[in-house]
């Protein structure tokens, strides 16, 4: 009972209900019991032996959304309905119906709809929501990749907006998880042991009044089994380690002329403070910058680690029997004019890449706008930023935005271990540069900005690994419905590119940001904090509105704040004035002595009811000060100058013992710690690094990016926590 489809994929074979429901029994996946047969009489005996009310179906192989065609009869209670309602289906149907379908009558008021379809760069994604007549309408769904762990399966029932219909609901009992949870790991395990299987579609997948979980409908296709994509294979991390650890660099296209990318990077890269070999190479000759400029690169009498290439594309194939004689590995192309250009430049940035790899190079790019190395100045991009040294390494797949990334990181005091333009990603993609990050000791923390990625499962094991050690922030530009993946089912109709990705991200423990000045706060907050062990949040601030827009943004985040103990109340009755708020957020009452804010949040940060803390208001505050002195130097000549100047130093001495205190707190009672400017200015930072500690002072400009930040940890550490218990080892 099946029918040939043709599409533009090839022949596709929808299977009947009675078959695709025969088929997913097997997984454990609930289906109804139900009687395929053959005519209007056979129907009437079997309603009998199932017992009325029943339901009728139209069954036929080209019969595949019955209810929209008209063709389903429900609450039929007696022998004369079902003749009735099968005259009434046979008229409907016409020379495509095959029989009937008899089913008992289940009644529901709960209708779910649960599936998969074959991503043709992530593969099977299976698909949990919302279902009946408001799967469209609602659009309230989840995905997940194959293979789908329990805790995955969880994790998608949790996640849709309509997740209380799947509890205790007006006198309904709560849905059987386990047999839900079973539902669509069966579903996963159905994709992965048929890979001719192209959709599977249970719409509606019911919740009886006694919990119960029932498959009414459901619909499987099959189709060939696609020839595998063709990827570019994965580029050993130790390439990419010699990569960054350049010593010695050839700039083949060097450039005497301001504005060109040869003068750009040459000077970046001395003026940065390279210690390593610098080689120029133009076929003019002469001298640059008052160094010697080689004709060709077979010149350079030294050997060379590195070239930096930033001649014309059309020329570019020329080098590569040159760096082989001269036994140069590794390229940085930063020339453009391939694959971003169209067909004809991604047919020559092919044949370049093939070239490069017979001849035994490795090349980033093309189209990148260049690396940097912090730890060794090795500054080759195309702006002249050097942000310190420190554990965040970035991979940004736009020139622009890495630009950017990498000034807001200098200006916050966000250390960068390493970063790469990666371009068109030729030959190293990103999924090269996680593998890498994963082994480099120096790494603590991944920023990547992403709009495509070469080989998407590759991508999500990679993440997914790498998320268990390291997190992941990442930024997607270019996020677009960008169409249905499939026509046949909900299930495809209802993915598109940008909720795969989200599910991808999700599954792979990847944080993922909305703005780039998140990825920023995220990374400087992953390089700075313990990671807490849970979401409840003790809120200190100098004054009370701050504390209240805290506690707010917290329950908006979805972070808990707790009330305080009568014993840790009775502690800080010890500190601050009798007239304080008894509540968390504790509110300082603005007064001025050091000591109350030391005391408070050494309070809060030793005390067992909290996993993080966040205090408002106590640096910055030297900027109200000199703004204060400015005015009454200005209106009292008699005020003593010394005496003010005095007062600024000791609150500049006072806010760097506080953040030194933060630092050491966080290392004792392992919990994050974050703080809010009261007011800064271009010369303040958000990262604050401390010599000797193992943590830094973090101070954000507004309550919503410290709590946002601190929900982005919690979330990471849930992940991290999720797949411990899956893989102790891990």
């Amino acid at each position: 009972m099946s029918r040939q489809e043709s599409n533009a994929k090839g022949l596709r074979q929808a299977l009947s209900e009675y078959d695709s429901k025969q088929f997913l029994k097997p997984f454990g996946i609930p289906v109804v019991e139900e009687t395929a047969v053959a005519d209007a009489g056979q129907a009437a005996e079997a309603a009998a032996r199932i017992g009325f009310p029943v339901v009728l179906k139209g069954l036929g192989s080209t019969l595949l959304h019955k209810t929209e065609a008209g063709l389903v009869r429900m609450h039929l209670f007696d022998e004369t309905a079902m003749k009735s309602a099968a005259e009434e289906i046979a008229g409907q149907a016409g020379a495509d119906l095959e029989g009937f379908l008899v089913q008992p009558q289940v009644s529901a008021r709960r209708e779910f709809v649960a599936g998969m379809f074959r991503d043709p760069e992530y593969g099977p994604v299976v698909m949990f929501g919302l279902g009946g007549i408001f799967t469209e309408a609602f659009s309230d769904v989840v995905f997940r990749l194959a293979p789908l762990s329990a805790e995955d399966a969880r994790d998608m029932i949790d996640e849709i907006r309509s997740r209380a219909l799947l509890d205790s609901f007006r006198g309904e009992a709560a849905a059987d998880l386990a047999m839900l949870v079973s539902t669509l790991t069966g579903i996963s395990r159905a994709a992965l042991e048929y890979p001719d299987v192209a959709e599977i579609d249970i719409n509606p997948l019911l919740i009886t009044q006694d919990g119960s979980v029932v498959a009414v409908d459901a619909l499987v296709v099959k189709a060939p089994i696609a020839e595998g994509k063709k990827f570019l294979p994965a580029v050993d991390p130790s390439i990419l380690s010699a990569l960054f650890h350049p010593r010695s660099v050839a700039f083949v296209g060097a450039s005497a002329e301001l504005g060109k990318w040869g003068y750009t990077l040459l000077t970046n890269a001395i003026g940065g403070g390279y210690k390593g070999d610098i080689y120029l190479v133009n076929p003019r000759g002469g001298k640059i910058a008052g160094r010697t400029v080689y004709k060709r690169v077979t010149d350079i009498p030294g050997q060379v680690d590195v070239a930096v290439v930033t001649i014309p594309a059309a020329k570019v194939p020329d080098l590569i029997p040159e760096f082989q004689q001269k036994g140069i590995s590794y390229m940085l192309l930063i020339a453009s004019g391939f694959a971003e250009t169209g067909e004809e430049g991604a047919r020559s940035e092919r044949q370049l890449v093939e070239q490069a790899r017979k001849a035994g190079i490795y090349l980033i790019g093309p189209n990148t706008m260049g690396i940097c190395n912090s730890h060794i100045s090795f500054y080759c991009t195309g702006s002249h930023v050097r942000p310190e040294a420190g554990s965040v390494s970035m991979v940004a797949q736009s020139g622009n935005m890495g630009n950017q990334l990498l000034a807001f990181a200098e200006l916050q005091g966000v250390g960068i271990r390493a970063f790469c333009g990666s371009g068109n990603e030729g030959m190293i993609t990103i999924e090269d540069y996680l593998d890498a990050f994963e082994v480099d000791s120096l790494t603590k923390t991944v920023m990547l900005y992403v709009e495509s990625v070469k080989n998407g499962r590759r991508f999500y094991e990679s993440a997914r690994r790498v998320g268990r050690k390291k997190p992941i922030v990442l930024l997607k530009g270019g996020q677009t419905a960008a169409g249905t993946k499939a026509a046949s089912s909900h299930t495809g109709a209802m993915a598109s590119d940008t909720r795969v990705f989200n599910a991808v991200c999700r599954q792979a423990g990847i944080v993922k940001v909305d703005k780039p000045l998140d990825l920023l706060d995220l990374s400087a907050a992953f390089s700075s904090l313990p990671l807490p062990r849970g979401n409840r949040v003790a809120i200190m601030t100098l004054g009370g509105g701050w504390g209240v827009v805290a506690a707010d943004l917290c329950e908006h985040y979805g972070l808990q704040v707790p009330e305080l103990p009568g014993e840790l109340i009775r502690e800080i009755d010890h500190v601050l004035p009798p007239y304080w708020s008894r509540a968390n957020p504790v509110d300082l009452v603005g007064e001025n002595d050091e000591q109350l804010p030391v005391k408070v949040i050494e309070l809060l940060a030793n005390w067992d009811g909290c996993d993080a803390v966040i205090n408002l208001g106590i640096v910055g505050r030297r900027h109200m000060l000199s703004r204060m002195v400015a005015s009454v130097q200005t209106a009292d000549p008699d005020c003593p100058e010394d005496f003010m100047e005095s007062m600024l130093a000791s609150l500049d001495d006072f806010e760097t013992r506080y953040i030194a205190h933060i630092a050491d707190l966080m290392e004792s009672c392992q919990k994050p710690i974050l703080g809010v400017n009261m007011l800064r200015d271009e010369k303040d930072k958000t990262v604050y690094t401390l010599e000797g500690r193992q943590y830094k002072g973090l101070f954000y400009p507004t309550p919503e990016q410290a709590v946002k930040s601190l929900a982005k940890l919690c979330e990471y550490q849930r992940f991290r926590k999720k797949e411990n218990r899956r893989s102790p080892k891990a």
